[in-house]
């Protein structure tokens, strides 16, 4: 069973050195905090918190890096392997890459000036990853309401854990290559997307044109890109969210529309629920015992 006091005795120093690496990589580049939030997440959709999405192709398995949802966008592998690498020199076998992923999470929306939480650790690695699964359990920017909610309901979370993790989107950046086919063919329709403010659509459409560069970057909260509250959820009454499966939650109406409002208003509730869904989050079918191992390379 995971608890916040897993490593007191073995590697207590775990929280400072994490809390070191996630500063220097802000530093370097704030940006960075949301990937290394991103990580997490995606890590945990596939097969739960085990650190699978750190390993590479091997003979026996594909790996989830070149995932859809994870090529030419999941980053951060350098500032976990740092941190891993200060922990193996200080507490060699102890501290595992899932709890790294845990704690850096934590610290890159702490560092980002949101909220903070007590960690359940103890997690071990895995010992294989799968490139299907991750493609198959990751939910798609495109996603409406319904296959939003399923896509959490099937690892254990709810539909208000749903709306208050996608908050996460008030920090970090989509490619264009991301958001062209919700600007120029939704769900296959050959039309832009039909929710939203069509003048912010039609900015996104200026920065990503046919043909242009999918590399360009869009924050995903054009109001405070750069500092974690609850302005992603006043863009979307506004019209102002930049992936559908943002936006959809105000447009969409119904009880997510209302999740949103109340967000939208209040951002210590954000903050309070935010906290407590990324507990439950980081609690996905972790690893314990012989079902795990501790790796010294994540």
């Amino acid at each position: 069973q995971l608890t916040t006091s897993f490593y007191d005795q073995s590697c207590p120093q775990v929280f400072s050195i994490v809390r070191q690496g996630v500063d220097r990589a802000f530093s370097r580049e704030q940006r960075l905090a949301a990937s290394l939030l991103r990580l997490h997440f995606h890590d945990c959709f596939v097969n739960g918190c085990d650190a699978s999405i750190l390993l590479d192709d091997t003979s026996t398995f594909t790996g989830e890096k070149a995932a859809g949802p994870n090529l030419n966008s999941a980053r951060g592998f350098d500032v976990i392997d740092d941190i891993k690498s200060e922990l193996e020199n200080q507490c060699p076998g102890i501290v595992s890459c899932a709890d790294i992923l845990a704690l850096v999470a934590r610290d890159s929306v702490a560092v980002s000036a949101g909220p903070s939480w007590d960690v359940l650790l103890g997690r071990r690695d895995s010992f294989r990853a799968s490139q299907a699964d991750a493609n198959r359990f990751i939910p798609s920017p495109a996603s409406d309401v319904p296959a939003l909610v399923s896509a959490f309901q099937a690892v254990g979370l709810s539909a208000s854990d749903m709306i208050v993790l996608s908050g996460a989107h008030t920090i970090g950046a989509a490619r264009c290559g991301t958001l062209t086919p919700r600007l120029y063919n939704q769900s296959g329709t050959g039309q832009p997307d039909s929710i939203g403010d069509p003048d912010f659509l039609a900015s996104l459409q200026r920065l990503c044109p046919p043909g242009g560069n999918p590399g360009t970057l869009s924050r995903l909260d054009v109001r405070s890109p750069q500092e974690f509250d609850n302005s992603y959820y006043q863009n979307l009454l506004q019209g102002r969210g930049v992936l559908h499966s943002d936006q959809i939650l105000f447009s969409g109406g119904g009880s997510s529309a209302q999740a949103v409002q109340d967000l939208s208003s209040d951002e210590n509730l954000f903050f309070g629920n935010f906290a407590a869904s990324m507990v439950r989050l980081g609690s996905i079918a972790p690893l314990t015992g012989p079902d795990g191992e501790i790796r010294t390379n994540c």
